[in-house]
């Protein structure tokens, strides 16, 4: 079975970090760009971060740059999201998908529609609150 699974997911106090996972079965991640998307209460799917498959490039979002970090682990067939210096405004379910087309416009996407992707995991919840 093809599938993307995150863990990691948790409750964290302001200004702490998390690292989410994103592990491939059924496929290799070699080949692909991947990308980390988030959903709040009440709002849209969200881009956040990808890494291409090519070079190792990484994107990010305004409102994560400085503070995320993505990586890729071939090896492992798994995608990371460090997390630091977490707010509120973080909190969300956090999915991972592929294959991502465009890297750079995709984590500026506010509206990300989860049927333009092959492959989406089932979500992880990171909660940021004191």
């Amino acid at each position: 079975q093809l599938q993307l699974v995150e863990s990691g997911g948790g409750l964290v106090q302001p200004g702490g970090s998390l690292r989410l996972s994103c592990a491939a079965s059924g496929f290799t991640l070699d080949y692909y760009a991947i990308g980390w998307f988030r959903q709040a209460p009440g709002k849209e799917h969200e881009g956040v971060s990808c890494i291409s498959s090519s070079d190792g490039s990484t994107y990010y979002a305004d409102s994560v740059k400085g503070r995320f970090t993505i990586s890729r682990d071939n090896a492992k067939n798994t995608v990371y999201l460090q997390m630091n210096s977490l707010k509120p405004e973080d909190t969300a379910v956090y999915y991972c998908a592929a294959p991502i087309l465009f890297c750079d416009t995709t984590v500026q996407n506010k509206r990300v529609l989860r049927n333009e992707y092959d492959y989406w995991g089932q979500g992880t919840q990171v909660t940021v609150s004191s």
